[in-house]
């Protein structure tokens, strides 16, 4: 079974993303609070987790940093903040997709399911890689620079699992957003933008990535 924790402070929040999560079926925990969020994720290993920035005691930002240090799992922010810098930390803190109140609860089951489908569907044959000392194996969801080992957010792997299927092709912020993200995602193609600068800060010069300019990227 499905397994969701929901850090959200306003209860009737919490509670109407909580009844549509077990309409799926899934098993789910709340929590109010952001001090206690990582505690109850360590004891829970949730399959996803739905974070909201404005928490009390420590915001969804910090929550989210502390969880990165020890899981990749999928998450996705939830939060009344608009403004565009807002979406790219999240982003860049390891965030799966960001969602702004008010929203369609339907909506929301949409883009955690597109999220779970995303990640539990791999091409076995296109999970592994080498390039000099850097060693990419996506089922594992981690990546090795020598003996280094490099944790990657789930949106990190599937956007690496499509850059080695089209291996030498120029794929437009639009193309790689249907292809990693799926053609029903709504959201900003400078998105892919902040998922490859944090590819390149983790995985450095050895991932042979390259800026077509005013089109995306190439794998090469």
């Amino acid at each position: 079974m499905t397994s969701v924790v929901i850090v959200e402070d306003e209860l009737d929040i919490g509670d109407l993303i909580a009844l549509y999560c077990r309409r799926e079926g899934w098993d789910v925990s709340q929590v109010c609070d952001g001090a206690d969020a990582i505690d109850t994720i360590r004891a829970r290993q949730p399959d996803f987790i739905v974070l909201d920035v404005g928490l009390p005691n420590k915001d969804g930002f910090q929550v989210c940093k502390e969880l990165r240090q020890f899981s990749q799992v999928p998450l996705l922010f939830l939060t009344a903040r608009q403004d565009e810098i807002d979406r790219i930390v999240g982003l860049e803190l390891g965030a799966d997709d960001y969602v702004t109140k008010p929203f369609s609860p339907r909506e929301l089951i949409a883009r955690i399911k597109a999220i779970l489908r995303r990640g539990n569907n791999l091409p076995e044959s296109k999970t592994k890689a080498i390039f000099g000392e850097l060693a990419i194996d996506l089922e594992r969801r981690e990546c090795k620079k020598g003996d280094e080992a490099i944790s990657l957010a789930s949106q990190e792997v599937l956007l690496l699992e499509v850059f080695l299927e089209h291996q030498g092709i120029a794929l437009s912020r639009q193309q790689l957003l249907d292809l990693a993200w799926g053609e029903e995602w709504v959201g900003d193609a400078r998105t892919v933008d902040v998922h490859v600068r944090q590819l390149r800060k983790k995985l450095g010069d050895d991932l042979p990535l390259e800026t077509v300019r005013g089109h995306g990227y190439r794998f090469s």
